[in-house]
This record gives C-alpha cells, structure tokens and sequence, in this order.
C-alpha cells in the first residue's frame, strides 16, 4: 500500500506539471495571436486539431498503455508536448494558421495520452481500499488537475508579459523536461501493462455500462464547450466589454473554483452514498440538475436581466454541479472497468469525451454565429437532458465488474 500511494503521488505531480503547461500554452496562444490580429473566432478555431486528434489518441493510447505500460505512454505525451511547446518558439513568419493548428494537434495527443495514463494508473494504484477510497483518489487527482490547468492560464499570461512569447514556452518546455526525467527514473515499469498483448478490435468495449457512460459522456462535455469555447469569451469581449485579461482571469477562476468542487466531491457526497462510491441514480440526478441551468441562464438573458450578474452567477451554479457530474463520471469509469483492461476502458471512454469536446467546439462557433449565447445555452441544455436519458443505461449496481 506504501508503495501504491508513492506511485500516486508520483503519477499526480507528472500529471500537475503537464497541466500547468497545458494551461499556459493555450492562454499563450489565445493571447499571442490576439495581439496578432486574429479574430476570436479565428483564435478558437486554432485549436481544432487539439480536439479532433484526442479523439484518436484515447482510441490507440489506450490501446498502446495496456500493451506498453501506462507509465511509459504518460512519459511519451510528456515528450510530445515538450516538442509542441518548442515549435511555437518559431519566429512570427513561421507561425501560419496550419503550423499552428499541427503545433496544438500535437499538444493535444500529448495532453490526452497523459490524462488517460494518469487516469487510469489509479486503479492499479487503489489495491484493496474499496469503491469509497477509488472515488476519493480519482476525483483528487482530477479536481486538482482542473484547478491547475486554471492555475497555468495565469502562468501563461504573466510570463508572456513577463518574458514574452518565445522565452515563456522555452522555460515551460524546459521544466516539463526535467519532470519527465524525473517520472521515469520514479515509477516502476509496466503499470497498467496486460499480461497477453489485447487486439487493437479490444479497444471497443463490449461492457454495455461502459458504452451508455461513454454515450453520456459525449453530451456532459459537449455541452460545457457548445458555450464555453467560443460563444462565452466573445460574448464578454464583444457584448461586455471586457477587456482580454478579464476574460482569461475570469475564465482561469472559474476552471480553479471548478477544480476544488471536483477534488471535494467525494466529501460532499458523503452522506448520499454512505461511504460508498456512486452509483447510476447519483449519474442521472446530477446531469439532470446540470440541464436546468443553461436552460435558466438562457431565459434570464432573453428576459432582459442584467448579463453580467446573470452569468457570474450562473457559472458558478454551473460550475459546481458540472463538477460533481465530471467526478461521478470519472469514478464510475473505473468502477465499470476490469483491472486487466482499465487503460483500454478509460481510452475508450476519453474517446468519448473528445468526440463531445470536438462537437461542441464546432457548434458553439456556428451557434453563437446564428444564435448568439443564448442559442448555445439551450443547445447545452439539449446536451444535458441526451446525457440524462443515456445515463437510465447505467446499471444501479456500485463497482461492478471491478477486479
């Protein structure tokens, strides 16, 4: 158990640091090529690789972690955003719109083989502490990875102001380094590694539990993207005035509050699961909550209430019960999962999220276009209430099929 918990820690400081970067390098980005010229709307759409290519890396990183070991695949996406982080350090001619978006491909494959080898290195971590204890360490890691990332968009912008571009993504790239050697002169060989080598056709779960969570999470995370990529930030610049730091200061507060519900979930919920970990009822009645709010933010806005008091407050209703969802959503995954076959599970299962991350990227920008903010509102409550009717799918037993 002793060395469990040594490995966790291990796992959870590479996973901190990559998310500092991870942060930062989209602040820098946003920033930078705002000061460009670009539009935000141009701004968002460079980061559309990031998300098409998280639905491939979850599809073969999972895949790759059970046949290579977990902790080598996180190592690899520690490498590979090292190299993301130097190519934007390219003089400005160099930086056109595709060789930006290939940069952030890259940062994202990196981003999501880390989040899936951490992730799933936790199951093989808990021993025999039981569903309570896997919901406790699953949601920590989590919830202090989401606070971190929030953490990393103020890192980003103090040291472009600081140091400027080029020398700010020298330094983070060069810390990342030292924290990969690090993490691999640390960890043991072969977490997560499948005693015989799974078919790549393995990837696709025939855990009925598994696909309905996958499903539901498709629409959890589209529908926080339908209005937070794109829709949210332009509508405070352009309608708000707010100026561009209190954008990203705004948003980078409310991804860190984000991350602490989440990492305190487990204590929140304590007297609903009595000391166990969640079920498909806690699953159904959270998203369901969830749907209500877009839903009355969009109609105070159409109301005519004052928009800035509506959506700082309306984020936060948000943010808390969006949180409690994602760590339900993050323990279950784990719970449903085979412990011979949990990188491929929660790969798969990552899959998911990155094809909801990717729709709503693209819908938010063609809803905010047609709709305004209030049109990616209801489609975030249509998100939501498609999570609620998948999540019936989920069976009411705790921990099944863990072993």
């Amino acid at each position: 158990m002793q060395q469990g918990m040594r490995n966790y820690l291990v796992v959870t400081g590479g996973y901190w640091a990559f998310t500092v970067t991870d942060g930062a390098i989209r602040m820098l980005v946003v920033l930078y090529f705002h000061l460009l010229g670009y539009s935000p709307f141009e701004v968002a759409m460079l980061f559309l690789f990031y998300e098409f290519f998280g639905i491939v890396t979850n599809l073969v990183g999972g895949w790759l972690g059970a046949r290579i070991g977990l902790n080598l695949t996180m190592n690899i996406g520690m490498g590979m955003q090292v190299i993301a982080l130097s190519a934007l350090t390219v003089p400005d001619a160099w930086l056109s719109v595709p060789y930006v978006m290939i940069a952030q491909a890259l940062s994202g494959i990196a981003k999501d083989l880390n989040k899936m080898s951490a992730k799933a290195s936790v199951k093989t971590m808990v021993g025999d502490g039981g569903d309570s204890k896997l919901f406790k360490w699953v949601a920590v890691l989590t919830g202090s990875k989401n606070a971190l990332k929030g953490a990393g968009f103020f890192v980003g912008a103090a040291l472009l102001e600081w140091l400027g571009f080029r020398y700010a993504l020298a330094i983070l790239a060069g810390l990342l380094f030292f924290v990969l050697l690090l993490t691999a002169y640390l960890l043991p060989s072969g977490v997560g590694k499948m005693k015989s080598k799974p078919r790549f056709t393995q990837v696709f779960s025939k855990i009925p539990a598994i696909n309905w969570l996958s499903a539901a999470r498709f629409f959890l995370f589209g529908s926080r993207d339908v209005w937070f990529v794109v829709g949210l930030p332009v509508f405070l610049y352009e309608v708000l005035n707010w100026s561009f730091t209190e954008v990203g200061s705004f948003l980078a507060l409310w991804v860190i509050g984000y991350g602490f519900v989440q990492a305190s979930a487990p204590r929140l919920m304590r007297r609903s699961h009595h000391g166990r970990g969640p079920g498909a009822g806690a699953a159904r009645f959270w998203v369901f909550i969830l749907a209500l709010f877009p839903a009355g933010i969009a109609i105070a806005l159409q109301q005519g209430w004052p928009a800035d008091i509506v959506l700082i407050a309306g984020l936060i209703l948000f943010g808390v019960a969006f949180a409690i969802n994602s760590a339900i959503h993050s323990y279950l995954i784990l719970a449903y999962s085979d412990a011979d076959k949990v990188a491929m599970s929660v790969g798969f299962y990552y899959m998911a999220n990155a094809g909801g991350r990717l729709a709503g990227t693209v819908l938010s920008g063609w809803a905010y276009q047609t709709q305004g903010l209030a049109g990616c509102l209801w489609w975030s409550s249509a998100f939501l209430l498609a999570a609620t009717v998948l999540s019936f799918k989920l069976p009411a037993e705790r921990g099944i099929v863990s072993s």
